[in-house]
């Protein structure tokens, strides 16, 4: 009767090892389009958030991944950018042919109030022409709103169909925390590590 109960606990555990592979683990990256990566440079690429706006330097979530993944990683952010200015200065990033580029852009689209389905076509539009030259995109969400974010299944929805990797809204719990934000939008030094330690196993694995 023991054995079998020891038995039945370690078949438990490993039916428990195996769903949290599958979840969590590289599994689901042969459905990432261009992976595994080929060579060359990691981007950033994005608005204040990625330029790193309200921290210190060098405690932009850029510099402190970077660290993390004992590479260097390049900040293509602009403070201001909308996804439509980022569609329009894309060719600096496609002829570096990067083999991975962070995409975080949508927030100032928000604040703009440009239709949803508009921010939407253009972040298709980025992926599309990243994929297309043999990236991996990691997409990076952002809020859609200040009480309600109503960007949440867009960017869900974008990312399994365009097959990136994803990391959910990077301000979540950091969002009208004074912990953490410089002011209300941006986060500060330590805001800016809580969105690296969100982003960095996303960044490892696909690395990895």
């Amino acid at each position: 009767m023991e054995r079998k109960n020891i038995v039945r606990w370690l078949l438990g555990l490993s039916a428990i090892f195996i769903l949290l592979y599958l979840v969590f683990w590289p599994g689901v990256y042969p459905q990432i389009t261009n992976y595994p990566p080929r060579d060359g440079s990691i981007i950033a690429f994005g608005d204040s958030l990625v330029y790193g706006t309200g921290g210190a330097a060098g405690y932009d979530f850029v510099s402190l991944l970077a660290e993390k993944a004992e590479e260097p990683i390049e900040n293509f952010g602009i403070p201001g950018d909308t996804t439509a200015t980022g569609l329009a200065r894309l060719d600096t990033v496609i002829e570096k042919h990067p083999r991975i580029v962070l995409l975080l852009l949508g927030g100032n689209d928000y604040l703009r109030q440009i239709p949803r389905e508009q921010t939407f076509k253009n972040l298709e539009a980025i992926i599309l022409r990243l994929e297309g030259d043999g990236t991996i995109v990691v997409l990076l969400g952002v809020r859609g709103g200040l009480l309600v974010d109503h960007f949440d299944s867009d960017f869900e929805e974008l990312a399994k169909r365009m097959g990136t990797a994803y990391v959910p809204d990077v301000l979540d719990g950091l969002f009208g925390n004074a912990q953490f934000m410089s002011d209300g939008i941006h986060p500060n030094d330590e805001g800016y590590q809580r969105i690296a330690e969100k982003i960095s196993p996303v960044l490892l694995r696909v690395l990895h």
